[in-house]
C-alpha cells in the first residue's frame, strides 16, 4: 500500500484472533445500583478487563447505604424499583424501607460476583488525563489506613449518582448553633430525639418521610420550615393494587403473600408487568395542558382537601399553584396527618438567621430549638467532590458551567475515555429508573468492548453531538410540568438537569445500539495506517476454545416466520423492530 508521504508501506497482520481481547483497565467510581451493575456486566460480557471498583462508603448502596433518617424509604413500588434480572418477591412493602434496599443492594452484588471488584472505604480524591499515556490517573485514599496511592485506567467510569452531595442550607448562622444540627443525608442514629424541640427544614421527599416518624415521638414538638408548598400525591402503586386485587390502603405484605410471590413466579411476574406498565403508561401526566395532567391535579387536590378540612390555614398554603410533577412527588404516608397534630407548627415565614439557641424568622420571630435537622437534599447534576481534569486542563467543574452537558447523559466531550451512569439527565419521573441504568450499562460494556476490539486508544463525543443533545433536551423540556414555576431538584435554575428527556421507553430505545458515527477516535496501534488491522490474523477464538459451530445453536437461530411474522411473539411485542 502507499502511505500518506508517498512511500510503499508494507502491511503486516496483527498476529491475534479477530475478537482482539486488547487488556484494559477500568476504575469505575461508586458502589450504588449504577457502580453494582457495572461490576456485574462488565465482567459478565468482557474479557481481559481488569476491573476495580471504588466505593467511598463503609458498604455499598450509594444513597441508600447514606440515608438512615427515620421514615426512608422508596417513594415509588419497590417491585420496580429493583433490577430486572433479580426480581425481589420479598418486599415487606410496597414502598419498601431504605434497609431492605440496601439490604437486596448487597444480597445482589454478592449473588452475582460484583463484590470481588468493589473496594468499600476508598475514597477517589481526583482524576486527572494523562494525554501522553492516554490514560486516567487517579487518586485513591484508603480510609481504614489512611494510606494514598495513584491507580491508573484506561477507561474511567462515574457512578456516583445525583443524590450524594450534600446540600447544607445557605443561612446566616448556621454553624453557630449551640445545640444539635444534621442532614437528612448525614444521620445521627445514636441521637435521641425524644422531649426534644426539633426543626425540620424542607418539605421535600425526605422531608415528607422524616416528620411523621419525629411526631410520634414522646414529649417531641416540631417546627417545621417549609419555603415553598408542595403536592402529595396518592400513593403511586394504588391503581396497579386495585387492579390486582389488593387492598390499596394496605401497603404491607404479609409473609403468606409474600411466600406466594416466592413460590409462584408467574403470578410474580404478572404483579411486576401490572406496576411497570402503570408506570410507563402516565407519562403523560408530565406533559402540561393533557387531560392525563389535568385529572392527575384535580385528583391530588381533592384527596389533600380531604385531609386538611379541618386546617383551611394550611390548606391555603400548601397547595401550590404549580403543577403536579414539577417539584418530585411523594405518596407522603401519614405526613399531612402529621401536620394536624398538636405538636406540630408549621411554618411558612422564612428563615432569617439561626442563632445559638435557634431560629429567627423574617418576621423577627425567635424559635428556640434543642435539634435543627435540615432536610435540603442534594446537589443533583453537579460534578463529583473531586477533581476531574480532562484534556488541556479543563475541569468538569468548569466544563458543567453554567449547565451539565452531556452526550446522552454518558459522556462529555474533552474528556476521552470517560463515561457516566446516573450522570446529568439520567433519571426519570415517571417510570423505571433501574432499567435506564442497565441501558446506560450495556452501553458503556459495547463502548469499551469497541475500544479493546477495534484497538482505539481513546474515544469521546464529537463536541456538536453534545451541542445537538442539549438542544433537544432544552426543547424537549419546554412542554412538560418540570420547567412550571416550582423550586426542585430537578433543576439548575431554569434548566432541567436530572431527567431524561422523554420517556423510560423512549430511553431505552435511544440508548438500544450507540451511534459510534457521533464519536472521535485515536488509534492504539501506532505500527501501521491501516485503520483495519484489528481484523488480525484471519482466526476467531471460537476456533481453538469456544463452540467452533456455535451459529446453528438453538439460542443463536433466529427463525424468520415468512409472510406472517405477526405470529412470532418478539413482533407482536416490539413491531417497530421487524
Amino acid at each position: 500500500m502507499v502511505a500518506q508521504n508517498g512511500q510503499t508501506e508494507e502491511f503486516f497482520l496483527k498476529d491475534v484472533p479477530v475478537e482482539n481481547l486488547r487488556p484494559l483497565r477500568v476504575v469505575v467510581v461508586g458502589a450504588g445500583f449504577s457502580g453494582i451493575l457495572a461490576a456485574i456486566r462488565i465482567p459478565e460480557k468482557l474479557r481481559n478487563v481488569e476491573l476495580v471498583v471504588y466505593e467511598k462508603n463503609e458498604g455499598v448502596g450509594g444513597v441508600w447505604w447514606l440515608n438512615k433518617y427515620p421514615g426512608v424509604a422508596c417513594d415509588v413500588p419497590s417491585h420496580s424499583y429493583q433490577y430486572s434480572f433479580a426480581p425481589n418477591p420479598h418486599w415487606s412493602d410496597l414502598y419498601a424501607p431504605g434497609h431492605e434496599i440496601q439490604q437486596y443492594l448487597q444480597n445482589v452484588a454478592e449473588k452475582f460476583g460484583a463484590t470481588r471488584f468493589i473496594k468499600t472505604s476508598h475514597n477517589v480524591g481526583g482524576c486527572v488525563w494523562d494525554a501522553g499515556q492516554k490514560k486516567w490517573k487517579i487518586k485513591v485514599e484508603n480510609l481504614v489506613t489512611g494510606e494514598t496511592f495513584e491507580d491508573t485506567a484506561n477507561i474511567l467510569v462515574t457512578a456516583r449518582g445525583q443524590l450524594n452531595d450534600i446540600n447544607w442550607p445557605d443561612i446566616p448562622g448556621l454553624s453557630t448553633f449551640q445545640g444539635k444540627t444534621m442532614h437528612s443525608g448525614e444521620w445521627d442514629t445514636s441521637y435521641d430525639f425524644r422531649n426534644k424541640k426539633i426543626g425540620v427544614i424542607g418539605n421535600g421527599s425526605s422531608a415528607i418521610q422524616i416528620i411523621p416518624r419525629l411526631q410520634k415521638l414522646e414529649g417531641a414538638s416540631l417546627s417545621c420550615f417549609m419555603r415553598s408548598p408542595t403536592w402529595i400525591s396518592s400513593e403511586f402503586g394504588d391503581h396497579s393494587m386495585q387492579k390486582l386485587g389488593f387492598d390499596p390502603a394496605v401497603s404491607a405484605f404479609s409473609e403468606e403473600q409474600r411466600r406466594k410471590f416466592a413460590d409462584d413466579p408467574e403470578a410474580y411476574f404478572k404483579f411486576r408487568k401490572v406496576i411497570e406498565d402503570d408506570g410507563n403508561l402516565i407519562h403523560d401526566s408530565t406533559l402540561l395542558g393533557t387531560e392525563m395532567q389535568a385529572a392527575g391535579q384535580a385528583m391530588f387536590r381533592a384527596g389533600m382537601e380531604k385531609k386538611l378540612a379541618s386546617r383551611p390555614d394550611l390548606l391555603k398554603t400548601i397547595i401550590p399553584t404549580f403543577a403536579p410533577g414539577c417539584r418530585r412527588l411523594t405518596p407522603g404516608r401519614g405526613f399531612l396527618e402529621a401536620l394536624l397534630e398538636d405538636n406540630v407548627e408549621t411554618i411558612y415565614d422564612g428563615i432569617a438567621k439561626v442563632t445559638e439557641t435557634g431560629v429567627e424568622t423574617v418576621s423577627g420571630r425567635s424559635i428556640g430549638l434543642d435539634v435543627l435537622v435540615c432536610a435540603t437534599g442534594f446537589h443533583a447534576s453537579s460534578a463529583p467532590d473531586f477533581e476531574i481534569v480532562g484534556r488541556d486542563g479543563v475541569t468538569l467543574l468548569e466544563r458543567w458551567k453554567p449547565i451539565p452537558e452531556s452526550y446522552l447523559s454518558l459522556a462529555i466531550d474533552g474528556f476521552p475515555n470517560c463515561l457516566m451512569m446516573f450522570g446529568p439527565n439520567s433519571a426519570i419521573g415517571f417510570g423505571s429508573l433501574t432499567k435506564i441504568l442497565e441501558a446506560e450499562t450495556d452501553y458503556v460494556v459495547s463502548v469499551i468492548r469497541k475500544m479493546q476490539k477495534e484497538d482505539y486508544a481513546t474515544i469521546e463525543p464529537k463536541a456538536e453531538r453534545v451541542k445537538d443533545f442539549t438542544a433537544y433536551v432544552g426543547a424537549y423540556f419546554k412542554k412538560t410540568v418540570y420547567t412550571d414555576d416550582c423550586n426542585s431538584w430537578y433543576r439548575k435554575g431554569d434548566w432541567i438537569a436530572a431527567l431524561w428527556p422523554g420517556s423510560t421507553l423512549h430511553a431505552l430505545e435511544a440508548l438500544r445500539a450507540p451511534r459510534w458515527e457521533d464519536f472521535v477516535y485515536e488509534s492504539a496501534d501506532s505500527s501501521s495506517t491501516n485503520a483495519l488491522r484489528w481484523l488480525g490474523n484471519g482466526w476467531s477464538t471460537t476456533q481453538r476454545s469456544g463452540d467452533p459451530s456455535w451459529y446453528i445453536n438453538a439460542d443463536e437461530v433466529e427463525t424468520p416466520y415468512g409472510s406472517k411474522p405477526e405470529e412470532n411473539p418478539r413482533y407482536k411485542a416490539r413491531p417497530w423492530s421487524y
